[in-house]
C-alpha cells in the first residue's frame, strides 16, 4: 500500500518503538514521517536531530516461548522539528501536505491551559488548542479534510481529541467548526507494548508484544499495513482484555505479594519465576476472570491474549518493580479488579471469584 505523508507531534520513546518502528518496517525507504517536538524546548534540539538521523530499537524479551534479544533500525523519519523554531514549517505542512497527523503528547498534553483561548498560537497551549490553530490554517487554505490518530491513553482518545479542539475552536469562524466536524476524521486506537528503557541521543528498548488496534470507521486510511496492528469495528473489547487482563494481573499479583509481607520477589518476573504463585495467577486467569469475557460474548482469542499476558510478565529483560505497581494501589483495585467484577456480574458470569475477593477485601473494598 502507498505510505502516506506523516505529520507526528511527540518524540517520545514509546512513539519511536511502536508507530515509527512500525512504519519504518512496513516501508524502509519511505521515511514518510516528520516529527515535531510540540514544546519547542531547545534543550532537546539534539534529540529531535538523532530521530531523524535513524536509530536503534532494541527489542528484547519472549515471544511463543523464544528468548527475543535482537537490534532494529529505524528509518522512518526524514525530517525533525520544533514549534519553537520552526513554527513556520510546521504550520506548511499542517496546511498543505500531512495527511495523517498523529500524536503521543504524554496524560498531559490534553489538559486545557489558561492560554488556550488565546486568539493566536502559543506554546503555552495544550495540544489539542495548539491543533485547532494549526488546521485552521488547512481550511483557510482550502486544504482536503485530514485524518488525526492520537495514541495517548485516553479512552475514544480520537473524540475526545474532537471535542477539545471544537471547545478551543468556538470563537472561531462556525464554517471552521463545521469542516472540522465533517472533513477531519477523528481515529480512536488503543496502543500497548512496554518501552522500558530510552537510548541516547535517540532509542529505546521495548518488549516484543506490540499492539496498535484502530477503530474502523468510513474514510479510514491506515499509515502503513503491519502485523501488529489490527483494525477493529470496536474498540471495547480490546480495552476491556487491557484493563481486565493485563492490568488486573499486575494488581492482583501486588496484592498477592502485599498479602505475603511484601516477601518473595521483587520484579513481576519474579513472580513468574516461581511456580507457586505463577500457577496461581493462571489460575486466577482460567477460573475467575475468563468466563466474564465467556459471558459477554468476548471469548475469541481471549485464551491467546492471557496466555501473551502470561509471557509477558515473564520476560527476564524487564525490571518492572511490584513495588512501583503498588504505588495508588487503593484506586487501582477499585478500577481494574472491583469493575471486571462488577461488569462481569452485569454480563450473567455468575461463578464465585474468591481470588478476586480476597484482593478486594484486603483493601477493605
Amino acid at each position: 500500500m502507498p505510505i502516506p505523508s506523516v505529520l507526528q507531534f511527540g518524540t517520545s520513546r514509546f512513539l519511536q518503538a511502536h508507530v515509527d518502528l512500525f512504519l519504518s518496517e512496513a516501508a524502509p525507504e519511505a521515511r514518510p514521517v516528520t516529527v515535531v517536538q510540540t514544546s519547542g524546548d531547545p534543550s532537546r534540539a539534539g534529540r529531535v536531530a538523532a530521530l531523524a538521523a535513524g536509530y536503534d530499537v532494541k527489542i528484547r524479551g519472549l515471544l511463543d516461548g523464544r528468548r527475543i534479544d535482537e537490534l532494529r533500525r529505524v528509518n522512518a523519519i526524514h525530517r525533525g522539528l520544533s514549534l519553537g523554531a520552526d513554527l513556520a514549517e510546521v504550520e506548511h505542512l499542517v496546511a498543505h501536505e500531512a495527511e495523517i497527523i498523529l500524536s503521543n503528547t504524554a496524560d498531559a498534553g490534553f489538559r486545557p491551559q489558561p492560554v488556550d483561548h488565546a486568539a493566536t498560537f502559543d506554546l503555552g497551549m495544550s495540544y489539542p488548542a495548539k491543533l485547532a490553530h494549526l488546521l485552521r490554517l488547512r481550511y483557510a487554505a482550502g486544504g482536503a479534510g485530514v485524518q488525526v490518530i492520537p495514541t495517548e491513553l485516553v479512552r475514544n482518545n480520537g473524540t475526545v481529541l474532537r471535542d477539545l479542539v471544537l471547545e478551543v475552536a468556538k470563537g472561531m469562524e462556525p464554517a471552521y467548526r463545521e469542516w472540522l466536524m465533517t472533513e477531519v476524521i477523528w481515529v480512536n486506537s488503543l496502543v500497548d507494548r512496554i518501552v522500558s528503557e530510552p537510548l541516547h541521543p535517540a532509542g529505546a528498548i521495548a518488549e516484543p508484544y506490540a499492539l496498535w488496534a484502530i477503530e474502523d470507521q468510513p474514510g479510514l486510511k491506515l499509515p502503513c499495513e503491519h502485523p501488529s496492528i489490527q483494525v477493529v469495528s470496536d474498540l471495547g473489547p480490546v480495552e476491556r482484555q487491557k484493563l481486565f487482563v493485563l492490568n488486573l494481573g499486575h494488581t492482583w499479583m501486588v496484592s498477592d505479594w502485599m498479602a505475603r509481607g511484601r516477601s518473595g520477589a521483587t520484579y513481576v518476573r519474579d513472580v513468574m519465576a516461581d511456580r507457586e504463585p505463577a500457577d496461581r495467577l493462571r489460575d486466577l486467569y482460567a477460573n475467575e476472570v475468563a468466563p466474564g469475557f465467556v459471558a459477554a460474548g468476548e471469548a475469541d482469542g481471549i485464551a491467546a491474549y492471557i496466555a501473551a499476558t502470561c509471557e509477558r510478565f515473564a520476560n527476564p529483560f524487564l525490571d518492572h518493580k511490584l513495588e512501583d505497581i503498588a504505588q495508588n494501589h487503593s484506586e487501582k483495585l477499585n478500577r481494574r479488579i472491583a469493575a471486571f467484577v462488577d461488569w462481569a456480574r452485569a454480563q450473567g458470569d455468575t461463578g464465585d471469584k474468591p481470588m478476586l475477593q480476597a484482593a478486594l477485601e484486603r483493601n477493605g473494598s
